[in-house]
């Protein structure tokens, strides 16, 4: 079953943001967008790359008041070292969310049960905490920020303009589609 439109399932954690343990929620979800992108490990090879590259459009997404959550089934005290001991990695300013028991990875269905690691999954979820966009990864291919941050523009120009859909390439300011009848086979 898909978990497209779906309601962020409760949960709650430690995360580790701005030199601080905190407090993590599905409630924290609510209330805006926010993207929840799943990583298998700290202290790793692809994830530094990606969340290096999250941390580089970040302004981006706080832009269109997004915000991030990283998620790895590790501590939120090895986000910490990791944080400590990365230039990659320190320049992060959004949470990183310590899963050690694997429940939120498990709600979001992205664990790798044989070796309790988080598949690489991409959660875009809308103010409703409705999860609109699901993107799911093997471990071994990386993501691109800068797609993502189109995917949460076009999600967001939807919920904006009731019947309007974006077709492939969309992109902020571009033309849109209005399903109907009389677009069918004119594609």
């Amino acid at each position: 079953m898909s978990l497209i439109n779906t309601q962020v399932k409760p949960f709650k954690a430690t995360a580790y943001h701005n030199g601080k343990f905190v407090p993590v929620s599905e409630e924290n979800l609510k209330g805006k967008w926010s993207v929840v992108v799943f990583y298998p490990a700290d202290f790793t090879f692809v994830c530094p790359t990606e969340l290096g590259d999250l941390a580089d459009q970040y302004a981006e997404f706080q832009k269109l008041g997004v915000e991030i959550y990283g998620v790895s089934t590790d501590t939120h005290f090895t986000h910490k070292a990791w944080h400590d001991t990365s230039d990659t990695i320190a320049k992060i300013q959004y949470p990183l969310v310590g899963d050690p028991t694997g429940a939120i990875t498990r709600n979001f269905d992205v664990m790798i049960e044989e070796e309790g690691l988080a598949l690489r999954g991409t959660f875009v979820i809308n103010p409703e905490g409705e999860i609109k966009l699901c993107e799911i990864h093997d471990n071994g291919i990386g993501r691109d920020a800068k797609e993502l941050l189109r995917k949460v523009q076009a999600a967001q120009y939807v919920a904006s303009h009731p019947g309007e859909v974006c077709p492939a390439k969309w992109t902020p300011g571009a033309e849109t589609l209005k399903p109907s009848l009389d677009l069918v086979g004119k594609i």
